[in-house]
């Protein structure tokens, strides 16, 4: 496949160094440090989920309640169409 890509400084930089190292063609450069950073395993950190207190604990074992708790928490009444919605 041919294609024209821009590289920025850095990369050419190694794509440089690495042709005059070897003595290939730029091609070959590209496509050797392109398949080194494929198949590279870089260690990756582990997920980690932050949370934080917020004082407020909610039983949602019932779902109603929830919504009716979310509703006074919010500063807004239920509505009629609220209420035919549940």
């Amino acid at each position: 496949m041919r294609t024209t890509i821009t590289l920025e400084t850095d990369v050419a930089a190694a794509v440089d160094k690495l042709r005059r190292a070897e003595t290939i063609g730029t091609s070959e450069a590209v496509n050797r440090l392109i398949r080194d950073g494929l198949l590279s395993k870089r260690p990756r950190k582990p997920y980690v989920h932050r949370t934080a207190n917020l004082g407020l604990r909610v039983d949602v074992s019932n779902i109603g309640e929830v919504l009716e708790l979310l509703d006074e928490t919010d500063g807004t009444e239920p509505t009629e169409t609220d209420a035919h919605a549940r």
